[in-house]
Order: structure tokens, then C-alpha cells, then sequence
């Protein structure tokens, strides 16, 4: 629990992670207030196939934000430590403060996975607290359930932006093409249009874990997309893992 808690307050003193967590919390918010008036018209002219994913949907702005966390999570691993020593990483003096290098790993990804879930639940509170207020009765409740996929598809994600990062050893490169394929083009929802089997790729299939209309070629239940989700995430910790513990620091 001390390597937890150093590993906490590392990720928080860092001035990228700041940005991580203010996009995260106000991107989504922000989003429903914008996009207000023309899902309001959307809404009343019967064109939204699922009125339930409204507001729902806007929290796929947000985990931009997780992302940023768990790439920051390791890239500030990476980083010199000074002009005075070229050459010389923070990723030697946490060895030296934590040479279990399981442990170490275990501890940032716990850190990480906290800060991002207490984010992910304040940012869809507020986005869906939004969304009824500004739209009333024309959004359904959303269910509480629904509410912990969300949080757990941001945790998740999170989580995976990190065990990228470890295998890549590069941050600026994992965090541009996470980014380009969440908020410019999607290569994962491309690939849908050639192989159903793409729906399975992490960032789509996560997506079902909470949201009922997507646009890919096969259904996936909650549960399934959960289930797939944690296994990609598992399998790239453990490649990730492994790595680590191969190569130098």
C-alpha cells in the first residue's frame, strides 16, 4: 500500500497528468452543453435510433483524458532526469527505490486505475445529471449499471493506453495514435467495414459495455464486450509485464 501511495502521488505531481484529469472531467460535461440544441432536435424528430445512449455517448470525449493518465503513467518513467545527467531516466532511482519490478508494476496500475475510476465516476455523474436536466424526460434514466460499465470501459482503457506505453517505451507516439484513433478516424471502426471480427478489437468492443446503438456488423452483449475488454487488457499487461522485466532499464 506505500508503494501504491508513492506511485499516487508521483502521478499526480506530474503537470501532464493535471491535463489528463481536467479533459477528462470537463470534455464530456462540455460536450452535452454544446451539442445540446441539436440533440434536442434530433430527439423530437424521432432520429435518434436509442435515446437511453444520449449523454452516454458524450463520455467517449472524455476518456482522452484516461488515456493521457495512463500514458503519463510511464512515458514520465522515460524522461531525462536532467541536462546535468544526459542519458540518465526516473525510471533507474524507481528501481533503486523498487527493484520487485512486479510490484512496481502492479502499484502504478493500481494507482492508475483509482484515479481513473473515481474521474470516470464524477465525469459520467455529471455528464448524465446534465444530459436529464438540459433534455428531461425525453432521455431515459440512465441505470446504475450502465453508469459502472462506463467507469469500468475508462479504467480499462486506461489501463491499456499503460500497457501500451510499456511495450512501445514511448509516450509521444502510443499517446498520438491512441488519440488519432479515438478522436480523428477510427482505424479500429474501419477495419469493421471489412471484417466483423474488427468489433472485437478493445476500443469497439469496450464500447457495447455501456452503449446499445453501434454501428458494426455484429451484436455484442454487455457482458461479452466486458469479458473481451478485460482479456485484451490482461494480455497486454502480461506482454507488457514481461518486457519490463527482459529488458534494461
Amino acid at each position: 500500500m506505500s508503494l501504491v501511495h508513492a506511485e499516487l502521488r508521483k502521478l499526480l505531481g506530474l503537470p501532464t497528468a493535471w491535463v489528463g484529469l481536467v479533459l477528462g472531467l470537463l470534455a464530456a460535461p462540455a460536450l452535452v452543453v454544446l451539442n445540446a440544441p441539436a440533440t434536442r432536435r434530433a430527439l423530437a424528430d424521432g432520429i435518434v435510433s436509442d435515446a437511453s445512449d444520449v449523454g452516454f455517448q458524450n463520455l467517449g470525449i472524455g476518456v482522452l483524458g484516461a488515456m493521457i493518465l495512463g500514458v503519463v503513467t510511464v512515458s514520465s518513467e522515460y524522461t531525462a532526469t536532467g541536462d546535468d545527467t544526459p542519458g540518465a531516466r526516473q525510471l533507474t532511482a524507481t528501481l533503486t527505490a523498487a527493484p520487485r519490478r512486479t510490484r512496481l508494476l502492479a502499484a502504478k496500475a493500481a494507482a492508475l486505475a483509482l484515479i481513473v475510476a473515481v474521474q470516470g465516476t464524477l465525469t459520467a455523474i455529471a455528464t448524465l445529471a446534465l444530459t436529464t436536466h438540459l433534455h428531461g424526460t425525453a432521455v431515459p434514466a440512465p441505470h446504475p449499471v450502465r453508469i459502472g460499465a462506463a467507469v469500468l470501459y475508462w479504467t480499462l482503457i486506461a489501463l491499456l493506453a499503460y500497457a501500451i506505453t510499456l511495450i512501445a517505451r514511448n509516450g509521444i507516439i502510443t499517446l498520438t495514435v491512441l488519440i488519432v484513433n479515438s478522436a480523428v478516424v477510427s482505424f479500429s471502426y474501419l477495419l469493421t467495414k471489412v471484417t466483423p471480427i474488427a468489433a472485437y478489437l478493445p476500443d469497439i468492443v469496450g464500447a457495447h459495455m455501456f452503449l446499445r446503438s453501434i454501428d458494426v456488423p455484429v451484436h455484442i452483449s454487455p457482458l461479452t464486450a466486458g469479458m473481451v475488454m478485460t482479456a485484451w487488457v490482461a494480455a497486454l499487461l502480461a506482454l507488457a509485464g514481461y518486457l519490463f522485466h527482459r529488458r534494461d532499464a
